[in-house]
């Protein structure tokens, strides 16, 4: 995107902490949650260390490196990244060389063809010495690795929050890392993916039998999340087709609806990007079919009075 606003002063965000979800397994939660402030995770045995994604900032990544060197961890040898967005993955170069960069085959297409993307929506962000590091080994539907004892099995859900996702999986422990699939506390974004396959992928979620659910973004949570997520999936779905029947713009449609229970969601303002893949596969568009970043990066600053969305990172 080459049109910019200065972004808004901010209140400071929470620092960083990890959270142990089972013996050798550790979440690492970013408050707020919020635009690029996104979740991470690591599985080791003692000698072998297993990372969840990364982090938007060089300094966010090294603080996420610095925790599991402190809990005692190995040097990461992997790191899988749940889909391609900069949040998930800018931190990738912090691992790289010695950790091996795992993803879906779009995950790694999706990354290369984006380039700098929080850059390009955020540009006053100090991000630091970014080295854009794709996954090298990819695949398409189904991995399993293994981190000593401990089975970690990927699981790609079909297109949903991006053309990449991928799901974390222990079965074990029964811990489940989402990826954006869920967002708790925030509101879902769909744009770059699709609203039909996010609503599949919540029945695969389902079907893992997870007792502990590591989101995205904001704190951990059980499987109960997945219902406040399924309600506003299919909120968006009858917003799209009553305003596509009325002629209305998904500006439009998202300017005259009422959030109900949604409006204490954080990040409102996706509803309108949320329209617009509704709309467009309303139309007969595939999942994943790319939309027009500008419009929809555009109509949600629109929605929010003409005011950048916030990135803490």
């Amino acid at each position: 995107m080459e049109a910019h606003v200065e972004a808004p002063v901010e209140a400071p965000v929470d620092e960083p902490y990890l959270t142990e979800l089972a013996t050798g397994v550790h979440a690492f939660i970013q408050p707020d949650g919020g635009w690029c402030l996104n979740n991470a995770g690591f599985v080791t045995d003692g000698d072998t260390t297993l990372v969840v994604d990364t982090a938007a900032t060089e300094h966010r990544a090294r603080l996420l490196r610095q925790r599991i060197a402190q809990s005692g961890a190995a040097t990461p040898r992997m790191v899988v990244n749940t889909h391609h967005h900069g949040d998930h993955t800018y931190g990738n170069g912090v691992f790289a060389p010695e950790a091996t960069i795992i993803g879906h085959a779009a995950c790694r297409r999706e990354l290369l063809a984006a380039g700098r993307q929080l850059h390009a929506v955020w540009p006053e962000v100090e991000y630091g010495d970014i080295r854009l590091t794709p996954p090298t080994v990819t695949f398409t539907d189904e991995l399993s690795v293994h981190v000593g004892g401990i089975e970690v099995r990927l699981l790609h859900p079909g297109i949903a929050h991006t053309p990449g996702d991928t799901v974390v999986w222990l079965p074990e422990q029964r811990i489940v890392f989402t990826g954006d699939l869920v967002f708790h506390g925030g509101t879902p974004f769909v744009f770059m993916g699709s609203l039909s396959g996010s609503l599949r992928a919540l029945e695969l979620l389902r079907s893992l039998d997870a007792a502990t659910v590591v989101p995205g973004h904001g704190p951990v949570t059980g499987p109960e999340v997945y219902d406040g997520i399924e309600r506003y999936l299919r909120y968006v779905d009858r917003l799209a087709r009553e305003g596509r029947a009325a002629g209305r713009t998904p500006l439009e449609a998202a300017r005259e609806a009422d959030l109900g229970p949604f409006a204490e969601l954080a990040e409102s303002e996706r509803l309108v990007a949320n329209l617009h893949r509704a709309y467009a596969e309303l139309a007969g568009a595939e999942p994943g079919a790319p939309l027009d970043a500008l419009t929809g990066f555009g109509e949600m600053v629109a929605m929010n009075g003409g005011i950048p969305m916030a990135c803490h990172a």
